[in-house]
């Protein structure tokens, strides 16, 4: 693989576990937002696909059901 590609995808998991470490804290999941980082950091896309399933949607229900 060219060195160029492997720098790439450092750069995309880089940004991926950075992205839903900011999210998971802006939620408010304080100790879980540094599993949610660290756990983007290892693969992608799958962290981020179960980061939206267990997380972003539920939020989005119960704000839902708040209205």
């Amino acid at each position: 693989m060219p060195y160029w590609l492997w720098g790439c995808l450092a750069a995309a998991l880089l940004l991926q576990g950075t992205l839903i470490f900011r999210n998971a804290q802006k939620r408010g999941r304080g100790r879980m937002a540094w599993f949610w980082g660290i756990w983007g950091l290892t693969g992608i896309p799958t962290p981020l696909i179960c980061y939206l399933l267990f997380v972003v949607l539920p939020d989005r229900k119960r704000a839902d059901r708040k209205l």
